[in-house]
């Protein structure tokens, strides 16, 4: 069986931002703007793209 998989990518700088977001983009797996990673879709990993939502953009993979 596979998982459901999202591509999370990353559409605006961190600069500016508080520390726990930058942490949590790079968490993320993101790193310079534009940048993508596709991930499994997780309550954990939801969570994570919720807190910087202001920050990355979320696709079907």
């Amino acid at each position: 069986m596979t998982q459901k998989q999202i591509k999370v990518t990353l559409v605006k700088s961190t600069i500016g931002t508080k520390q726990d977001h930058r942490a949590t983009v790079r968490g993320l797996g993101l790193h310079k703007v534009n940048s993508s990673k596709v991930l499994v879709d997780t309550p954990e990993v939801r969570g994570m793209i919720n807190k910087v939502d202001y920050l990355v953009k979320v696709s079907e993979a």
